[in-house]
């Protein structure tokens, strides 16, 4: 159950497969075939959120009577101007909780830092990363309610690689669906199972430079087109907030100034400049110029 990434985009399938995309559930798929007798059923639909899953994929994987069962999702929701944190939290906890009532083992996973590995410009990082922590903490809390195994993205990628990454920045490649495959399989192998990892050398075919184009072109910026749309008032409020934010943090950590400033230097507060008269030259023609009342705020030259 999930979005794309357990479609499988990123990781194509061989030449005359059924399916354009192979992906991590379908290798670990067949590294458990090699033990069990398994039955796969890939719900998944690119671009799903949580509510998307709730609605159009729950029923049927409660049906199959799973004895493993994958709730991965919640990036998308976190692009969308329709982003309800609670919506969203409670969508996974229906899922998580119904899936686990009927006897399934739970296999879940916490978010990388994909606002970084995408690319996001930085006014927007922030606010997108808050978004992410919400789905984050909300799978923390199903794996402690209902345990199962679960895979920390971030630990597993370790610092940002490239090759983890397919050319949008957003899925993973060939390797990083592997790389995700294997730590499920060395989780659930601690967890009892009869299970080997998959291998991490790349087998699949290659995409040219002119297929990655063309599905930059034809797939992924119209996506990007769709998210800007989406998001773009939210884009807007987000830059103005953030450079508020840091006017401010900048003006706070400017000097004080003093309160009041008279004629020689500092001034107490409760005390006033006294008159002064100075009288520039006593030559014939010469006036004397006379300073009185002294504005406290002011320097008299």
């Amino acid at each position: 159950m999930g979005d794309s990434s357990t479609v499988g985009v990123g990781d194509r399938s061989a030449e005359g497969a059924p399916d354009r995309w192979r992906g991590w559930s379908r290798l670990l798929h067949a590294a458990l075939a090699t033990t069990y007798d398994v039955s796969y059923c890939n719900l998944a639909v690119t671009g799903a959120t949580a509510y998307d899953v709730r609605r159009t994929q729950l029923r049927d994987a409660v049906a199959h009577r799973p004895d493993l069962v994958s709730l991965i999702v919640g990036i998308n929701d976190t692009m969308r101007s329709s982003w309800d944190p609670a919506r969203v939290r409670e969508d996974l906890h229906a899922c998580a909780d119904e899936l686990a009532a009927s006897g399934s083992m739970l296999l879940t996973a916490r978010f990388h830092d994909f606002p970084a590995t995408l690319g996001v410009p930085g006014p927007l990082q922030g606010p997108l990363r808050k978004r992410l922590a919400v789905v984050n903490d909300t799978y923390a809390e199903i794996h402690a309610r209902h345990g199962g195994v679960q895979v920390d993205l971030a630990a597993v990628c370790g610092a940002p690689r490239r090759d983890f990454f397919s050319v949008d920045r957003l899925h993973p490649s060939e390797l990083g669906h592997r790389t995700l495959a294997a730590a499920f399989a060395e989780a659930l192998a601690v967890a009892g199972l009869d299970v080997e990892a998959p291998s991490l050398v790349c087998d699949g075919p290659e995409a040219g430079r002119w297929e990655e184009m063309r599905w930059l072109v034809t797939e992924v910026a119209p996506w990007f087109g769709r998210r800007a749309r989406d998001l773009g008032p939210w884009v807007a409020r987000a830059i103005v907030t953030e450079a508020r934010t840091r006017r401010s943090a900048d003006l706070r950590q400017l000097p004080p100034e003093p309160d009041h400033v008279g004629v020689t230097g500092a001034v107490d507060p409760v005390e006033t400049v006294p008159e002064v008269e100075v009288e520039v030259g006593r030559g014939a023609g010469d006036r004397g110029i006379g300073v009185g009342d002294v504005d406290v705020d002011q320097r008299a030259i």
